[in-house]
């Protein structure tokens, strides 16, 4: 069993044919899948397809490239659409200075509302993080300072030394399709550094198809791929691999059922 645990099954690439790619997911031995928020005020959509899929839960949040646009968002209302039974997590949030979408100043407030939306409901905080891990880094140390509060580094693409930050403070992090990729060797060698039990893998599907499928639409049965890769570079089974990622994912998001 594996768990895509960053996935956008809101998106326009899906609409025609979700119910198949739901399907293709169970049929590859991806059991439950979580698909992630982008903007709040889409919350509706996200939590309508969690609402029609036993298998997939959601998170509500605002993606960093739409920082500025939601910033008039509250804590209090992350916290209050959080309180829903299908959503296992706060975000995406982040900083993203690659695109610089939004704002500097608007993703650091974001990610600060969300990381306190995340520490007054236990729900981990899905990060996005690119091109920023010195800020990104700082920012979470200052933050923990403050209190704990669960997080992940989802679609992992980022340099050692953010990896080390982010376990040493309790995160998580995530592996996406990126792993495979034969430039990839860094993030390879970071992955032999994370221990197991802080793992996770993902598609963050329609985007980052894993070989063999790079350059084509990416959806959740691909994330089996991905799970292969990781066993290889770390050197244990794709049975362990599962095991070890499934009881992760169940063990940070603990709101979602076991299955």
């Amino acid at each position: 069993m594996l768990i895509d645990t960053h996935c956008h099954l809101d998106f326009p690439d899906f609409a025609a044919e979700r119910d198949d790619i739901v399907a293709r997911a169970h049929a590859a031995g991806v059991k439950q899948m979580i698909t992630i928020s982008t903007r709040v005020r889409k919350f509706p959509e996200i939590l309508a397809i969690a609402e029609t899929y036993p298998s997939v839960f959601c998170s509500v949040g605002t993606h960093p490239h739409n920082a500025d646009e939601e910033l008039d968002i509250t804590v209090a209302e992350l916290v209050a659409l959080s309180r829903h039974p299908r959503v296992v997590a706060i975000g995406e949030a982040g900083l993203d200075y690659f695109y610089d979408n939004a704002p500097r100043d608007a993703q650091a407030t974001g990610l600060r509302n969300h990381i306190a939306a995340a520490r007054e409901t236990g729900l981990p905080l899905v990060i996005h993080s690119r091109s920023a891990d010195d800020d990104m880094a700082a920012l979470l140390t200052e933050e923990t300072g403050k209190g704990a509060f669960p997080f992940l580094l989802h679609c992992f693409s980022s340099g050692p030394d953010l990896a080390r930050v982010g376990v040493e403070l309790g995160g998580y992090v995530s592996f996406s399709g990126i792993l495979t990729f034969p430039k990839s060797e860094e993030i390879r060698e970071i992955a032999k550094t994370v221990p197991p039990e802080r793992m996770l893998v993902e598609t963050d599907a329609p985007y980052l198809a894993p070989k063999p499928f790079r350059g084509k639409r990416n959806e959740p049965a691909y994330v089996a791929h991905t799970a292969a890769v990781l066993a290889e570079t770390i050197g244990v089974s794709t049975d362990d691999i599962a095991r070890i990622t499934t009881e992760n994912a169940f063990r940070i998001f603990s709101k979602m059922p076991r299955v």
